[in-house]
């Protein structure tokens, strides 16, 4: 039955076209696809954002690549979250917007490869190694989205025509509802309202396959540049585990350890990692990361109130030494007299030794020569300045090692000198360290205003503590002369403080380290480099200071 007056069409019942409908009321209803492949919590994305805004490297990669390709910024969010979480987990795919069907399986990509597990274990759960893989891997993703070009236009048409058929379902309801208004009390709707309900169904249809072919096309593009992606993504993940796991190395090269890194604000580490990156610190960090190794080995060879270095086997009478087949004899009865003879005739097998006490209890104090012939390459490209510093630092982790202050003194002409002060109390504030390394004065050389120096700061650690018995270890490339008084002072300085001098010369000629050169007559221990890739020259030196 229809409203009077109605000369229309006749009118449809509202069940009729409610269930003609009721497809397209559900789409309409449909919640929202995600624009995020990886499921993040609240804190992630707060720790996303906070690294987003601190790192002017990750905005200006997000800005290029924006004004190439969409929704990039979506994609660089989930790159790192996939190195930031330590077990990440990528949204099911139909979940996603079409739009980012590319972005997902890139990220998905990045996940299952081999190499993906090996780059979490270097940055899960650390925000500045997360985002420097995110850089590592730029070069990378640049290449995947012009690959994935076409792919990526193909998905972006099947997102609009979803979005269109979205809309056309929309439309449908929006149609029924005017028709629900206009019905009357017998459900029946007029011809216009019910042919406007009509019309919004077979748009959305035709909306509907629509988006159905382009969905088809967008995943044929996507299948079609899957194996490209894969390979990219494989060769991303171990570039950026490389990159990651050098930097770590270089940063343990320089002695800083990964729970200070944790402590370190972002934009510290961030200028730490490029400073060392730079320049000379990035050539000398294998050197270093090579004496600091040789420095620990040769401090887990001491002996505990030993002589010196073991070096072989001798015949005596201290039980102390006694090799351990000696002392299996013991256990025999029959051959217990043996030993008791043998014992007596100071014949038994010991461990013998050799080298120096140990006995330094100051400060340690490297007095490091700058002069312009430092700079001089030898082997391998490493020069002696390299050289010097790297045994000087891991003269500094000798001294922290044993509680003891470390002084370092660079020098070259009489009026160029710096003293950096490291005291054995605290840790090595970094930056002071990387000052030390880098600071390089030029000009000639001169040994008594460093030893001077070196002096004095003994002279105040006795005064202060009573603390003697100091170690000096002088690094050089050249000779000088000194005068009769200031060798009179320096050895009175000597027995009043009980110092030892260890001479270090680095490439330096036969006749400024012979028999009355100035060098012999000062140091208590000498010894000469010639191959400046050999860090196990100065092994000695780590074992008796």
């Amino acid at each position: 039955m229809g409203h009077a007056g109605n000369t229309g069409d006749p009118c449809s019942g509202l069940g009729e076209l409610a269930g003609r409908a009721g497809k397209w009321l559900a789409l309409s209803a449909a919640a929202e696809r995600h624009t995020a492949a990886v499921v993040a919590g609240p804190f992630d994305r707060v720790v996303w954002r906070d690294v987003y805004e601190r790192s002017a490297g990750l905005r200006e990669l997000a800005a290029e690549l924006r004004s190439r390709h969409d929704h990039t910024t979506d994609l660089l969010t989930d790159v790192f979250l996939a190195a930031y979480q330590a077990a990440p987990r990528l949204r099911d795919r139909t979940e996603m917007a079409a739009s980012h069907s590319v972005n997902h399986q890139v990220v998905a990509a990045l996940l299952h490869s081999p190499e993906s597990a090996g780059l979490r274990r270097e940055t899960a759960g650390d925000s500045y190694a997360a985002a420097m893989a995110v850089l590592a891997q730029a070069s990378a993703l640049r290449g995947l989205l012009e690959r994935c070009r076409d792919a990526r236009d193909r998905a972006g048409r099947a997102d609009r025509a979803r979005r269109d058929a979205s809309a056309a379902a929309a439309a449908v309801s929006e149609a029924l509802r005017r028709a629900a208004d206009e019905a009357d009390e017998d459900g029946a709707v007029p011809a216009p309202a019910a042919d406007a309900v009509r019309r919004a169904i077979g748009a959305a249809e035709a909306a509907e396959a629509g988006a159905r072919q382009e969905a088809r096309t967008a995943a044929q593009a996507l299948a079609a540049a899957l194996p490209g992606i894969r390979a990219a993504a494989r060769d991303a993940a171990a570039t950026a585990a490389t990159a990651v796991r050098q930097e770590a190395a270089l940063m343990r090269a320089w002695g800083v350890g990964a729970g200070e890194l944790e402590r370190m604000p972002f934009d510290e580490r961030a200028r730490l990692a490029e400073r060392l990156r730079a320049g000379r610190l990035a050539r000398w960090a294998e050197l270093i990361g090579r004496f600091r190794r040789m420095a620990d080995g040769e401090r887990a060879r001491k002996v505990e109130n030993a002589t010196g270095e073991l070096v072989g086997v001798t015949l005596g009478d201290d039980l102390s030494r006694v090799v351990p087949s000696e002392l299996a004899v013991l256990g025999v009865p029959e051959l217990r007299a043996v030993f008791a003879a043998r014992y007596a005739a100071g014949e038994l097998m010991l461990y013998d030794s050799q080298g120096e006490q140990t006995t330094g209890q100051g400060a340690i104090i490297a007095c490091v020569d700058t002069s312009h012939s430092m700079y001089a390459e030898g082997p391998g490209g490493v020069t002696r300045e390299a050289w010097s510093k790297a045994c000087a630092l891991a003269l500094l982790d000798q001294a922290r090692h044993a509680g003891r202050d470390f002084v370092g003194v660079l020098f070259s002409a009489a009026d160029k000198i710096r003293v950096f002060r490291f005291p054995g109390g605290r840790p090595a504030e970094v930056a002071d360290v990387l000052d030390f390394a880098e600071t390089f004065l030029g000009g000639g050389t001169d040994f008594q205003r460093p030893l001077g120096a070196a002096v004095d700061v003994l002279e105040e650690e006795f005064d202060d503590t009573a603390r003697g018995r100091g170690d000096i270890v002088l690094i050089t490339d050249d000779a000088c002369e000194v005068t009769e008084e200031w060798v009179r002072g320096w050895n009175d300085a000597k027995r009043r403080l009980g110092f030892r001098l260890f001479g270090v010369a680095v490439a330096t000629p036969d006749t400024a380290t012979g028999a009355g050169s100035v060098l012999e007559s000062l140091c208590d221990n000498l010894r000469t480099v010639e191959d400046l890739t050999d860090v196990h020259t100065a092994a000695d030196l780590f074992r008796v200071i």
